[in-house]
């Protein structure tokens, strides 16, 4: 997967005005530049009106992160009439940029000729997932569109934040650690559900030693999709010391059936958090890897600890 680290040729970027000086100053908003691709966001699994509002909530958080920016939404199973196809997403975004530079020659206005990719497409993915990425990279290659695909959101910080807090949700942690006050039904040792095998299982311990290190107890990753990788790890958390387990799935949500979460709780005998769904760091996160892949983003979005 590409990531240019420096902005695609032709993208002029709207520079900020002067800083006042001073300590406490207000740091400028950055906008999209003019003419950006689109950030396309590639939802996997099946579509519903659930995966939907999902989806357009994620969008939405991008939007306000970034003033003018372009969000599309296209379903990696959609159906090309209420779920648009990713293909179809990113045929159509050529299209109308195709469009509105012709309508801009017929007015009369000088406008450069569109280069560059039309579209940066973002798995809404927390790991990697071979299959899944299969079916996107071909989705982008079938709609013969100039597109950027980006990795997945994690590992990262803010991902083991999102957990901490659907955890804490769920009465599964404590919501702050440093006030120590005392949950009843917390758990003394994490089961992370990934999808994907063994190279998300690797992906999702790196973000699991980062929830470990919140919540001083022991996190090991297992995989959903391979049969009693879920047991063993629980059987392993049990025989080092912990006595109540609990189920945090990292991922998004669309991704994969609910059941088999509730499922893996089951065969675990154990609670089980949410899935990350649109908590506001997934947002925050489809952006930094738009953003990244454009050049226009000096830092990524940084963990805040949970209050």
């Amino acid at each position: 997967m590409s990531s240019p680290t420096g902005p695609a040729s032709g993208l002029p970027v709207r520079m900020p005005r002067p800083r006042q000086p001073g300590r406490h100053r207000r740091p400028e908003p950055l906008a999209a530049p003019e003419g950006a691709p689109a950030l396309v966001l590639a939802v996997p699994g099946t579509p519903g009106a659930a995966t939907r509002g999902l989806a357009e909530e994620v969008v939405s958080i991008a939007r306000s992160e970034l003033p003018g920016l372009d969000a599309l939404i296209g379903y990696v199973d959609g159906d090309d009439s209420e779920f648009p196809t990713l293909q179809s997403v990113l045929s159509r975004a050529a299209d109308e940029r195709t469009a509105r530079y012709e309508q801009a020659l017929a007015a009369g206005v000088e406008a450069k000729e569109p280069d560059g990719p039309v579209a940066v497409v973002v798995p809404l993915l927390a790991g990697p997932d071979s299959a899944l990425l299969r079916q996107v990279r071909q989705a982008v290659m079938d709609s013969r569109v100039a597109a950027e695909l980006t990795d997945v959101l994690g590992p990262h910080p803010l991902l083991a934040e999102a957990l901490h807090v659907r955890l804490s949700e769920a009465g599964l942690a404590r919501a702050d650690r440093a006030r120590l006050f005392t949950v009843a039904t917390a758990a003394d040792g994490i089961i992370l559900a990934s999808v994907g095998g063994d190279e998300a299982v690797q992906a999702a311990g790196i973000t699991g030693m980062l929830l470990a290190a919140r919540l001083a107890v022991p996190v090991m990753a297992a995989a959903l999709d391979q049969e009693g990788s879920i047991s063993a790890v629980a059987e392993q958390l049990r025989s080092s010391g912990s006595q109540q387990l609990a189920l945090a799935p990292y991922l998004i949500g669309p991704e994969i059936d609910a059941e088999l979460v509730a499922a893996a709780a089951k065969e675990a005998d154990c609670s089980a958090a949410e899935a990350l769904g649109a908590y506001p760091a997934i947002g925050k996160l489809a952006l930094a890897k738009y953003t990244t892949a454009l050049g226009i983003a000096p830092q990524q979005p940084q963990g805040t600890p949970v209050h």
